[in-house]
């Protein structure tokens, strides 16, 4: 270990570095999920599995960082641990180019969610290190913006392999491109960084104190904002079963959305930076107003609220990480993050299943649902507020 610790120059480097890592990750690993509903369509499975399949990835990928999480603050091996998730997840992106069945490609999709989960705790707190010099939100955000720019990417690259030689399989093979340049990149960013790793042990004799009440009553406002916000598939879903429009507007408005996502994840993160959490507000807001768009409109609420639900979701990306970053101490913060977002990512699935379950009997108490919860999200979050202006005795 060395020394050397960050100053602003390499604090932003690290970070726009860092966001290269995660432009050609997001590129493989987006582009990659934009096309499996399709592809265990054509292996044979129901829809039935693979909303199974989609939702165990997901969940078990969010418990998992509880885990990693706990495991990098303990251990300290910070950068060994977001290189094997990375190696994970990139492996099994081209890896289902080779799937000859659903099931085994399944297995495949839930290990891209795990490596993903194994890196996420321990690469947040290692960008933490560096936001703490140039602002947590701008550090966040400018982050999230080159992140969603890959996310975006991806699924334009898969559409186009598909247009040209309609092919699941060799969407996963040219994927495997970005797939490499990711090990590669972040390998240079270890050897480039060795210290960002650094972070300070466990000091306090009461660990859990670590943990304060501001944090927990904004990790309960995120759960409750997760869970009433509609997910994308579900939209997806609504928008060809309605016919509110052609089958080639799906993948065109996702692009934009995520276009907007790194927009709102900038403009938001370098205002948290300056008002602090008070900015979810008008974020929290913005997502309330995607429900009724996009579930009780025809073509231009639908695009509409396609936009917002990407602004929204790079709103609260780069936010969220940047408030646990202020609210909890370095050595503390892997194990924040990953009780945070597995919280965060119980709420979505438990509410993308209610808001599956609901669309088939009324689109207007969906629609109730997701916008009451996300308000109801605003009352945690007003006292975390105040419990972050209270004067500490």
């Amino acid at each position: 270990m060395t020394g050397r610790d960050f100053d602003k120059r390499s604090a932003l480097f690290f970070i726009v570095s860092f966001g290269a890592v995660s432009f050609f990750a997001d590129m493989a690993y987006e582009g990659m999920r934009s096309v499996t509903g399709p592809f265990l369509a054509a292996l044979g499975a129901s829809g039935a599995a693979v909303g199974l399949i989609a939702g165990t990835g997901e969940l078990a990928g969010y418990l998992l960082r509880l885990l990693s999480g706990r495991a990098a603050e303990k251990s300290h091996l910070y950068w060994p641990i977001t290189l094997l998730g990375y190696l994970i997840q990139m492996a099994a992106v081209p890896l289902l180019a080779l799937a000859g069945n659903w099931w085994l490609a399944a297995g495949l999709i839930v290990m891209e969610r795990t490596g993903k989960a194994v890196r996420s705790p321990a690469a947040s707190t290692m960008k933490s290190r560096a936001g703490a010099q140039i602002g947590q939100g701008w550090a966040f955000g400018l982050h999230e913006a080159m992140d969603q720019t890959g996310a975006m990417t991806g699924p334009l690259i898969a559409a186009l392999v598909l247009w040209l030689h309609r092919d699941y399989r060799m969407a996963f093979a040219w994927l495997a491109v970005p797939a490499a340049l990711t090990l590669v990149s972040v390998t240079a960013l270890r050897l480039g960084f060795p210290y960002a790793g650094n972070v300070a042990r466990e000091t306090n004799l009461r660990p859990h104190a670590d943990l304060t009440h501001a944090f927990w009553l904004y990790a309960v406002s995120a759960g409750l904002v997760a869970f009433g916000f509609a997910d994308y598939s579900l939209i997806a879903y609504h928008f060809a079963k309605a016919a509110v429009m052609g089958p080639s507007w799906v993948p065109i408005l996702y692009a934009f959305a995520m276009g907007m996502a790194g927009l709102g994840s900038l403009l938001f993160g370098r205002w948290f930076d300056r008002r602090g959490l008070i900015v979810l507000v008008p974020g929290t807001l913005i997502g309330a107003a995607v429900a009724p768009l996009a579930f009780l409109g025809g073509f231009d609420d639908a695009a509409a609220g396609t936009i917002l639900w990407g602004l929204a979701l790079g709103i609260h990306e780069a936010v969220m990480s940047a408030a646990v970053a202020e609210l909890v101490p370095e050595h503390a913060r892997a194990r924040a993050y990953g009780i945070f977002t597995a919280l965060f990512g119980l709420c979505w699935f438990a509410g993308s299943a209610l808001a599956g379950a609901l669309y088939d009997v009324s689109l207007p108490l969906l629609v109730a649902v997701s916008v009451g919860f996300q308000l109801l999200g605003l009352i945690p979050l007003l006292a975390a507020l105040r419990a972050i202006a209270a004067p500490r005795c």
